[in-house]
């Protein structure tokens, strides 16, 4: 990824244009951020289509360039289709989009509604995927094009939890988040089904920070607002967000 990265860093260089990397998570996107920080001559930024995006694409650009005046990377699509007593879910577009043939970091965020879905993609297979996407699982489906302005942003809904946890290790930490036992826990993370800041991890006993972020798939997001003392028995407040 960071060698592909490195020859569009190239490329602004000797033709002092913006280039726009493939959609990456948070995670991804921090490492090709911290990387593109060492050449100089270069500034970087983000596009993910709406402020508060997962996936993103990372804009490389001239130092005498803001990355922000760049546009022209993504491209926005919307796909409707009949659905009444039942709808596809995230996967089911996702599925539906890898089976054109399409690789993952060419789609950015799938933004489900009542309606179907929108789509951030790359700005250079709009057009294909308008031109061949035409089911949707069991569903018939049209696809038009939309504008930046027309993306409906996700409503965010969060269960604040605050509680205490003996120690700071991610099952710990993870088991209080999601409300279930430390040994239940364990186990999912040997079974790789945690992730923490976006990256699988299998080891119980890492420790976690103020600022992580924790997923459980099939259970959504955990971060961890705060770290806030020691309790006179050694317990550790926590202040934890979850993003239901």
């Amino acid at each position: 990824m960071l060698a592909r990265v490195m020859d569009l860093a190239g490329l602004v260089r000797r033709k002092h244009q913006p280039q726009f990397t493939d959609f990456y998570d948070p995670y991804h996107t921090g490492l090709i951020i911290s990387a593109l920080d060492r050449i100089p001559g270069l500034v970087s930024g983000l596009e993910g289509g709406y402020l508060e995006a997962e996936r993103q694409m990372v804009i490389i650009c001239p130092d005498y360039i803001e990355p922000p005046e760049v546009d022209g990377g993504a491209g926005f699509l919307s796909v409707e289709g009949n659905f009444r007593q039942s709808r596809p879910s995230h996967r089911d577009f996702l599925g539906s989009l890898l089976g054109l043939g399409l690789k993952r970091g060419k789609v950015g965020d799938i933004l489900v509604n009542d309606q179907g879905a929108q789509l951030v993609v790359s700005a250079g297979i709009a057009d294909f995927i308008k031109s061949n996407l035409f089911q949707v699982s069991r569903w018939e489906v049209d696809v038009k094009e939309i504008g930046r302005d027309e993306l409906t942003s996700p409503e965010r809904k969060a269960k604040e939890v605050n509680t205490t946890v003996a120690s700071l290790r991610l099952d710990a930490v993870a088991a209080a988040g999601y409300g279930v036992s430390r040994s239940k826990m364990a186990a999912e993370i040997v079974a790789d089904k945690v992730k923490l800041n976006w990256r699988s991890c299998r080891d119980s006993s890492k420790a976690v920070r103020e600022g992580d972020v924790i997923s459980l798939r099939g259970r959504g997001r955990l971060e961890v607002s705060e770290v806030k003392g020691v309790s006179r028995g050694g317990r550790i407040f926590v202040s934890l967000r979850r993003l239901i």
